[in-house]
């Protein structure tokens, strides 16, 4: 019997482990389509806006905030997001941040006023910010084996830069057969879907934390000094960046962040934790995402504007224009991306995918005022979905995986944090310099030579471009577009 039950044992044990193991991907597929699920919902948002504005009677002004207000709080608490899923149970604050979501989106679907719509995105921001800061931690988490996790974050990869695109063509779809209601009433199905499966497939996250505490006077402090930071960039796009109003908010912001650092040196269980910091690899990779973000929400931006303002794209067709470079990242993000690292490491397919991307970047710096789709916009396309695909999973592997486990959730909200800041700061710097270099019939002139998101001047047979200040215009804000890439 002994034995026999010993054989018994280990096999119900190996049983055990084999389901487990398959249980994975299938809460990788889980939490890929909650994230899906938030990078749809800030890109389809902007399609929405003139049909919003026209409904509910919204002014320009109150209109940008619909926009700004996600933006915002799902800046600001990416960090304390993802801290709390390091000290708390990942599942619980997976599951919270999916109903605050859903609420939220029910909430702006019956929204009768801009002042509940703002609010409805407000809260959307925050059950965001948890899904994307905790998801991301547990998939670094659930994947111990290197070749695993690498293809799993491959998987998130797609998913994250395919996300804008794929709303901005659902947006489409959705608004003009139902109405801009149904871009949130979508939400309501799916998210109450993804709860409801949520205990099969995710475990607890980690238990037996009793005594952990969060750092309230730093989640605090540095929430607000990035929500100050954000409304700083958004603010210098539409005033100017030696405005009153810009100026105060950002030294608001930094007092707020030097604030924070002096609090954190003090606090018994820091929100950051200055171990973080000791890695080179992490800080660098938040730094190359800082760049990458800013240069890419850009390229986005003033891809979509060129494509409806000088190619007379539809919105729909714009966000079909956008499919080359998603595919490309898709499939060499899947197929490419985990075979180079584990061939080489993750220094090359950084340093390389970078490169193509400040070359696709550049190739769209020629786009002519007279040009055309497949000449002066596809090229660009194919060389930026090459290099994302190649570089965003071992950007993500490298920013998540450079620390201990119990610290995933604070890398995984800083990263974020790093891109959201990255973005909103890129996009304010460039819009600034197209609208400063605009003159009588020019498009869109010079903006940055080294992000490649100059164009020439207008041709007189063309119509000029208006460059919108980031979200004062309704038609064409993109910016919010690709949150985790």
């Amino acid at each position: 019997m002994g034995p026999t039950g010993q054989t018994s044992g280990g096999a119900v044990q190996d049983g055990a482990a084999a389901a487990n193991r398959d249980r994975r991907w299938g809460a990788l597929a889980l939490l890929c389509a909650a994230q899906l699920m938030i990078f749809l919902d800030a890109t389809v948002v902007n399609v929405a806006l003139p049909s919003i504005q026209h409904d509910l009677r919204i002014s320009s002004a109150s209109l940008s905030w619909v926009v700004n207000a996600y933006l915002l709080t799902f800046g600001g608490f990416l960090l304390l997001a993802g801290r709390a899923g390091d000290l708390f149970d990942r599942r619980r604050l997976f599951v919270a941040g999916m109903a605050l979501f859903t609420a939220a989106s029910l909430l702006c679907a019956v929204a009768a006023s801009p002042t509940s719509l703002t609010a409805g995105r407000a809260l959307q921001g925050v059950g965001g910010a948890l899904v994307v800061a905790v998801g991301l931690a547990m998939i670094v988490t659930l994947f111990d084996e290197p070749a695993k996790r690498d293809r799993a974050m491959a998987v998130y990869s797609f998913v994250a830069s395919g996300g804008g695109t794929l709303g901005v063509i659902l947006g489409g779809v959705l608004i003009d057969t139902l109405g801009w209601y149904a871009i949130f009433l979508i939400n309501l199905p799916v998210g109450l879907a993804i709860i409801a499966v949520t205990p099969r497939f995710l475990g607890h996250g980690l238990p037996g934390r009793g005594q952990a505490h969060l750092d309230l006077p730093g989640a605090v402090t540095v929430t607000t000094a990035v929500m100050l930071a954000l409304l700083g960039c958004v603010t210098a796009s539409s005033d100017g960046w030696a405005a009153p109003t810009t100026l105060i908010l950002l030294a608001a912001a930094a007092t707020g962040l030097a604030l924070f650092v002096h609090l954190e040196r003090r606090a018994a269980q820091p929100l950051l934790p200055p171990r973080l910091f000791r890695s080179r690899a992490l800080c660098l990779a938040n730094t190359l995402a800082v760049l990458l973000r800013a240069a890419m929400f850009s390229w986005f931006y003033f891809a979509a504007l060129y494509m409806q303002n000088i190619l007379g794209f539809t919105p729909l067709q714009t966000g079909l224009g956008f499919l080359p470079a998603t595919l490309i990242i898709a499939v060499c993000a899947y197929t490419m991306a985990a075979r180079l690292v584990a061939r080489v490491g993750v220094q090359m397919p950084i340093v390389g995918g970078a490169t193509l991307i400040g070359v696709g970047l550049g190739a769209f710096a020629f786009s002519p005022a007279d040009g055309t789709y497949p000449a002066h916009v596809l090229p660009g396309m194919v060389l930026l979905g090459l290099g994302g695909g190649i570089l965003f999973m071992p950007l993500i592997r490298t920013a998540t995986t450079s620390t201990s486990p119990r610290d995933a959730g604070a890398a995984s909200g800083l990263l974020n944090t790093s891109q959201q800041l990255g973005g909103a700061l890129g996009l304010a710097v460039l819009a600034s310099l197209a609208a400063t270099h605009r003159s009588g019939d020019a498009s869109l002139a010079a903006t940055a030579a080294v992000l490649g998101l100059a164009l020439r001047p207008q041709s007189p047979e063309r119509r000029p471009v208006d460059v919108p200040q980031q979200t004062s215009r309704p038609d064409h804000s993109a910016h919010e577009n690709e949150r985790t890439t």
